[in-house]
């Protein structure tokens, strides 16, 4: 599986992963590639705190046109991934010779998918951009296609404690990221003395309270996937939770603005 973050936040990503049981952890531009477990899929989306998308590949070949990534992307049994009632988004990056546009590439799999729903079915799945069931993920680099499913849904920076947003908030996964980064002992108080809307603040609580950074989250993209095991999600929720405990320190914040504050959280 792949974790994605943001720049600059990749060793701090892979050591959450380490903490949390992943193994062959290896850091990539913006990303942490690591082996895992269904159930350490679904722990990695509720526990860590920097990452902002979690993918998990599902097929690598070559491909040095559109033909053949067509050919590619028909053979694999998408029933597997999604039913005729799911809807589903392609997200695309290309870096490569062979290929002009990620735009293209998109369509490309977009047609393969619906082609082959159409064959076997008479019935194609239809497509959301904003709310999929599914999304897949297609990264051409050179002439090597990785095609991922995206387990997150929203990004993972969107905790779901927050109801309303300041005019530009910081992310909470970034938040997050600078305050491991300071080597915060999580014993001492926490002071922003520029607090704003509260990020760094609460982030610091849930640090502190070893509050898993998305039990918050009503829903993840894997939750939508035929494989979806609801026993197993459950109990690896309890379990995380178990882990809760008391933040010694303070987290105290000021701001010139302190209805903001209020209004926000």
């Amino acid at each position: 599986m792949i974790a994605k973050t943001y720049h600059g936040l990749e060793d701090v990503l892979a050591k959450e992963l380490l903490q949390l049981g992943a193994q062959d952890i290896k850091t990539l531009r913006r990303a942490v590639k690591f082996k895992g477990d269904l159930g350490f899929m679904y722990k990695a989306n509720l526990s860590l705190r920097t990452a902002v998308r979690i993918i998990k590949p599902i097929k690598n070949f070559k491909v040095r046109n559109e033909d053949q990534l067509y050919r590619e992307l028909r053979n694999i049994d998408w029933e597997h991934y999604m039913s005729i009632d799911d809807k589903f988004a392609v997200d695309s990056f290309v870096n490569s010779p062979y290929f002009n546009h990620s735009l293209y590439v998109a369509l490309k799999t977009k047609d393969a998918i619906v082609d082959q729903f159409r064959e076997k079915c008479g019935m194609r799945p239809d497509v959301d951009l904003d709310h999929p069931n599914l999304r897949i993920n297609v990264h051409i680099t050179d002439e090597t296609c990785t095609l991922s499913i995206d387990s997150s849904g929203k990004s993972l920076h969107k905790r779901g404690y927050r109801l309303e947003t300041n005019e530009a908030p910081i992310s909470e996964a970034l938040a997050a990221g600078l305050i491991l980064l300071s080597g915060w002992d999580k014993k001492s108080h926490f002071i922003d003395g520029m607090c704003g809307s509260g990020t760094f603040l609460i982030e610091a609580a849930m640090i502190g309270a070893n509050i898993p950074a998305n039990f918050n989250r009503e829903h993840f993209a894997f939750q939508d996937w035929p494989d979806y095991d609801e026993s197993l999600w459950k109990l690896i929720r309890r379990s995380q939770l178990k882990r809760a405990q008391d933040c010694y320190g303070q987290i105290i914040g000021y701001d010139l603005n302190p209805i903001l504050l209020l209004q926000q959280n």
